[in-house]
């Protein structure tokens, strides 16, 4: 049934020119807390990802693996599928720029920016980092000792000259300023939109949006001389695989995107090229660009050369795939860089996930086990103590909804550990061991109590922590039916009297078998 609410988001499609680390994992892991807890919050949600395989820096590396560049391409696509599915990610759809359908989009929104008179043929001379796939002026550009020109990256530039279409990008600086006015909320962190703005109230140059010195993209319409500029191509990704030109159908139902996730390298990108193309095509810009951090490895940038990239893979198969999520968007408060440390992975996990929330989970259900005949009880009048932890169980999606909605993941995490760490205040407080023998009603009302906090935790882990929260929801006889956010409350309290299956614990504590 239809709510008539829907949310689309969106994280950058990934460049196929290596395989997949955690800086993909993490962009991908927030995206999909964000649409796990709009669905579970009553929105249709279409949730998009994919691979951006064109441009110079592809076909080069399919050329040194000794490739095709579609071979190449299928192959390494496929590796960002795989780790999606190894994360457990619920994407409805995933694009890839070398499908028809792609295609096909890309040529619609070249056209309508010829029809607007944005697009006119020139030629181009210049610096261009084919790492980044990317303009950059003089101004830019740092010289270093060995000569050489390097981008604000660190990539190398290489002088550029050739036939080239280019987009009026000039005449769209005021435009621009007035839509980030009228739009506050565009671009994300605050940090990145004072960048942006900074970027376009310097003035704007006209962008090269075409190549003819390699062939690996897609061919302009009606001049099979060029190709489209890789970020042109790219970008277009998130209407074609809404099915654009067709502008009814998936298209009228989900565009302006809520939200594109990118990394803050690529912010300008998606913020000032991007609307700039969609308006000169007569298309909605989307709501909104959150420009995340990147991560470090123990301290240091991650890099090829120094070869400590790390692969998630091994870390689902070493701390377990809702750890590794967890971790991912609690440790760093979402915008900033932060760094991975083994160490502080291993801490989350026991601090937070065994100790607290697992723990939490495995001696309520296997005291009401052992006590309550394995059914939920029957619980007596609620003192004000009950009441308190209930009205913070029952507060948590409140806390938690603004926070996601501004992407703050670390702050809707910590209203949910607040409610853990008072639950296990509550219990150690009630001390149910104690009540067996003095007030066995009093005890019911305790574990029931416990039950139900439990019950709001696990539906609200479930965005972060999907295979344990549903885990512990089947404990506690919760049907697939009443794990929505609509089931939070009175409405859908636990029934006295429902037999209960045997707990198990969701989260071990995390030893290191190799550290002796």
């Amino acid at each position: 049934m239809s709510t008539g609410r829907t949310y689309y988001l969106t994280t950058p499609i990934y460049y196929v020119n290596d395989k997949p680390h955690i800086g993909h994992a993490y962009t991908t892991l927030a995206c999909d807390v964000l649409a796990r807890f709009k669905r579970l919050d009553g929105y249709e949600v279409m949730f998009l990802t994919g691979t951006d395989e064109h441009g110079q820096k592809v076909e080069k590396a399919a050329a040194a693996a000794g490739e095709a560049p579609k071979a190449f391409c299928d192959r390494v696509s496929q590796s960002f599928r795989d780790l999606a599915q190894a994360m457990d990610v619920s994407n409805n759809d995933f694009i890839r720029t070398t499908e028809p359908r792609h295609i096909a989009a890309c040529q619609a929104i070249w056209r309508r920016m010829v029809a607007s008179g944005d697009i006119y043929l020139g030629a181009y001379e210049g610096w261009y980092a084919v790492r980044d796939e990317a303009y950059y002026g003089e101004d830019e550009l740092e010289k270093r000792a060995d000569g050489k020109f390097y981008a604000p990256s660190g990539a190398p530039v290489e002088w550029v000259r050739e036939p080239s279409y280019f987009f009026r990008l000039s005449a769209w600086g005021d435009r621009l300023l007035k839509f980030y006015d009228d739009h506050p909320d565009f671009i994300a962190p605050q940090s990145r939109r004072n960048e942006v703005v900074s970027f376009v109230k310097r003035g704007l140059n006209d962008l090269s949006i075409s190549r003819t010195s390699f062939k690996w993209g897609v061919l302009v319409p009606d001049d099979d001389a060029h190709i489209m500029y890789v970020w042109l191509d790219a970008l277009t990704n998130y209407i074609s695989a809404l099915g654009f030109p067709d502008e009814g159908g998936k298209y009228a139902k989900y565009w302006p995107a809520d939200l594109h996730m990118v990394g803050k390298d690529i912010v300008r990108f998606h913020t000032v090229y991007w609307p700039a193309f969609l308006l000169a095509a007569g298309l909605a810009p989307p709501k909104r660009v959150y420009a995340h951090g990147w991560w470090t490895i123990e301290g240091q940038k991650m890099s090829k050369s120094l070869g400590n990239a790390i692969d998630p893979h091994s870390l689902i198969a070493t701390y377990g795939l809702d750890q590794f999520r967890y971790f991912m968007v609690r440790e760093v408060p979402f915008g900033n860089d932060g760094d991975f440390a083994k160490q502080a992975l291993v801490n989350r996990i026991n601090s937070e996930l065994a100790n607290g929330f697992g723990n939490l989970g495995l001696r309520t259900l296997s005291f009401i086990g052992k006590n309550c005949d394995g059914r939920v009880p029957e619980p007596g009048p609620l003192e004000a103590d009950d009441r308190t932890l209930l009205a913070a169980a029952e507060s948590v999606l409140g806390r938690m909804r603004p926070a996601l909605d501004e992407q703050q993941f670390h702050v809707a995490i910590q209203a949910w550990v607040d409610v853990v760490n008072a639950a296990n205040k509550y219990i150690d407080e009630q001390a149910p061991w104690t009540l067996r023998k003095t007030n066995t009603d009093r005890m019911k009302t305790v574990l029931w109590v416990l039950a139900e906090t439990i019950r709001h935790l696990a539906i609200t882990a479930q965005p972060f922590v999907p295979g344990a929260a549903g885990k512990l929801l089947d404990q506690l006889g919760v049907s697939e039916a009443a794990r929505g956010f609509s089931a939070l409350g009175d409405g859908g309290a636990l029934k006295a009297g429902t037999a209960l299956p045997a707990p198990q614990g969701v989260f071990p504590r995390f030893v290191d078998a190799t550290a002796a």
